[in-house]
């Protein structure tokens, strides 16, 4: 792929049905992310941030507007082909854990990795290392606390090696010291791996520390960071 994009999405628009009423959520949202650029989409609650990263992961459709990942196309998807790449082109780190309940620790952060074919025993070690969950990784998910759970579920994306990290508030759950940790280890794996990383988040710090912020409001992004002109990037 020779696209130097990761991400370039265009004329998002999202809309859900209430009480026989449409209700927008996005409106026309463009932008798009080189490799290896981390970005973080601001802004207040209900305007839509959660639902770009779920859109973009291939968890929701769009009513309409495109999605390219590394120059495919993935908005008009099959359900097969969207889990397919959900395995091994982007990580997801989102507020729900998912993790599998029957599977310990070591487990659950193989398993994405192993279906996509980049599981490496000693790489999961590492990430679980540095993570502090070298002293659990024979425990089940039951066993441990939320904050556990969530680096747990940061481990699993961060195994398989993907090229694009949608992550949805992925230090909401963490004391602010395990937090600046958890997001050190993201971000280094990133540029490591050349991976772009889009995230969500609340804390105006950890956004500071992304090469660029979008704020989106009731539906539109509305300014990029430092005064920057919106960026409602048309493909080229």
């Amino acid at each position: 792929m020779n696209d130097p994009l990761a991400l370039r999405v265009s004329g998002l628009t999202k809309a859900y049905t209430s009480g026989g009423a449409k209700v927008p959520v996005l409106e026309g949202v463009s932008f798009s992310m080189q490799r290896g650029e981390t970005l973080a989409l601001v802004g207040e609650s209900g305007s839509g941030k959660s639902t770009v990263l779920h859109l973009i992961a291939g968890l929701d459709r769009p009513c309409a507007g495109s999605i390219e990942i590394s120059g495919v196309e993935v908005a008009g998807m099959s359900d097969a082909d969207s889990a397919a790449m959900r395995r091994g082109t982007v990580g997801l780190v989102f507020q729900q854990f998912n993790l599998i309940p029957s599977l310990t620790v070591a487990g659950n952060i193989a398993f994405h990795a192993r279906l996509s074919g980049r599981n490496d025993p000693d790489r999961n070690g590492e990430l679980a290392a540095r993570l502090g969950l070298e002293d659990h990784l024979g425990k089940y998910p039951e066993t441990l606390s939320g904050g556990q759970q969530q680096r747990v579920a940061i481990a699993r994306t961060l195994a398989c090696r993907p090229a694009l990290i949608l992550a949805d508030e992925p230090t909401g759950n963490l004391d602010e010291a395990t937090a600046d940790r958890v997001l050190d280890l993201l971000l280094d794996t990133a540029r490591d791996a050349g991976a772009a990383v889009l995230m969500v988040t609340h804390s105006a710090r950890h956004a500071g520390r992304m090469n660029r912020q979008l704020t989106l409001s009731r539906g539109r992004i509305v300014q990029g960071r430092a005064g920057e002109a919106p960026d409602q990037r048309q493909p080229a």
